[in-house]
């Protein structure tokens, strides 16, 4: 059997939803969801890729169409994925302009990760972030607040920002469109992103332009998210089984059966019925939002740093070991008794749910991927059970555990001469030095919670 590239079946849909964050797991999840939901292909995406220009490249060469491989316990299946419909590199930004400025582009989805919104620990944005210091000064000078007038330049390449590229390409569609609405999806693991996302656009909208601010204030609206696939990174053992199938594909996905959209919000502008695919549009999203953060994202945690210091290399390998299983349990009963009980979060279920995904044998969840950026991740996943636990006069123990194996990891590393791969790894390895590192460590996170001496005696008894 010759192989060869997935291939495009039908017209591609027009261009009617902006993708920024162009990874596996967009392609496993808003795209899949689009795919499903859009038999009529009228929603084609076009995607922007992050750091990288390169999977916008590949995609490119394959008509931007790739291969989905759901892996479960029976076997594997693919699926081939169409929804998006150009992919650009993130920093022309003068195309992703063009996109919005068009009427019929009504919806943004972006999966940047949590160091893509250049915040600050209380969710500001960071203006001391040399990258958003030098787009403050790009845009201050290119946006001029006339509506008559066309604004500035931006050379292509020189925002290096979500948060400047994205307001950039609204202020493109102010001045085209100024009476029309556009919905913008975060789906970051971030608690409530949406409100993340308006934050740190409006803080630098009011250091660049107040008028576009207000614009974005009265016309933009943003939903918050709660998303769930996992979603581990393609390996060559993966390509080679697509390769079986006759299909040759740079682009796979490899993902779970599994997938989870929660959305909350106003959307006044159009959409796709992702509902016909599985979403859920959900009043309050709190719930949700912190259920999964807490029980799904606290436990990857867990087992990632519990799980490598005890030399495992997944989540299927790490959840295997009694140890690490028991502190995962006891981690989700201090999570169960910190959430709302709301009849629909059926937590036994999801409990059930969340074992048989990690235990998986055909997902090589790689804990070293889940590792990354713990300095950022572990704010939202166990910073605040910790502090809700104390407020009740508990020690927050269990959360307090997930800290404890992130600081044996780091300081670990350290001492192996390896180089975290975490946004803040400098000011990491400074801290790992110190003294007293786990404290040091956890003051990074929660300094309220490293100056509490309850705190600082459990973290002790955690620490050997």
């Amino acid at each position: 059997m010759s192989d060869h590239h997935p291939r495009r079946t039908a017209p591609r849909a027009p261009v009617r939803i902006v993708h920024l964050g162009l990874g596996a797991f967009h392609r496993a999840h808003q795209a899949w969801y689009t795919a499903q939901a859009d038999p009529d292909r009228e929603w084609g995406i076009a995607a922007f890729t992050g750091r990288s220009p390169d999977a916008a490249t590949t995609l490119a060469r394959q008509d931007d169409v790739y291969t989905l491989l759901t892996r479960g316990r029976d076997g594997d299946e693919l699926e081939t994925v169409e929804a998006i419909v150009a992919a650009h590199d993130g920093a022309d930004t003068e195309a992703l302009r063009g996109y919005l400025a068009r009427p019929e582009v009504t919806v943004v989805t972006l999966t940047v990760t949590e160091k893509g919104y250049r915040r600050e620990a209380d969710g500001r944005l960071d203006v001391t972030d040399p990258d958003i210091a030098a787009d403050i000064c790009a845009l201050a000078e290119a946006i001029v607040d006339r509506h008559d007038d066309a604004g500035g330049a931006i050379a292509p390449g020189a925002l290096r920002t979500m948060p400047g590229r994205l307001l950039w390409s609204l202020d493109a569609r102010r001045r085209a469109l100024p009476d029309s609405t556009i919905t913008l999806i975060p789906c970051d693991n971030i608690d409530d992103n949406g409100s993340a996302l308006r934050t740190v656009l409006l803080d630098l909208a009011a250091l660049t332009s107040p008028a576009l601010g207000a614009w974005i204030e009265a016309q933009v609206d943003v939903v918050s998210t709660s998303v769930d696939r996992i979603t581990p990174r393609t390996t060559p053992a993966d390509i080679a089984t697509v390769a079986r199938w006759g299909l040759r594909d740079e682009a796979l996905v490899v993902t779970e059966p599994f997938h989870s959209w929660i959305l909350s919000g106003p959307s006044r502008a159009g959409r796709p019925r992702w509902e016909d695919a599985g979403a859920s549009f959900v009043s309050d999203i709190e719930p949700f939002e912190r259920r999964k953060l807490w029980m799904l994202n606290g436990a990857h945690s867990l087992l990632a740093y519990d799980g490598i210091l005890r030399g495992h290399t997944t989540v299927a390998e790490a959840i295997a070991d009694p140890a690490c299983a028991a502190s995962v349990d006891t981690l989700w009963d201090l999570d169960a008794s910190l959430l709302e009980p709301a009849a629909d979060l059926d937590l036994p279920a999801y409990r059930a749910a969340l074992v048989a995904r990690f235990e998986n044998p055909a997902i090589a969840h790689h804990l070293r991927q889940i590792a990354v950026d713990g300095s950022e991740k572990l704010r939202a996943r166990v910073v605040d059970p910790i502090r809700r636990a104390r407020e009740r006069g508990e020690t927050g123990e269990a959360a307090l555990a997930v800290i404890a194996a992130w600081a044996r990891f780091v300081v670990t590393e350290q001492h192996a001469g390896r180089t975290l791969d975490d946004v803040a790894a400098d000011e990491l390895a400074t801290r790992a030095s110190a003294p007293d590192p786990h404290l040091t460590l956890l003051d990074l996170l929660a300094p309220d919670l490293a100056a509490d001496p309850d705190v600082a005696a459990a973290l002790g008894l955690l620490v050997p």
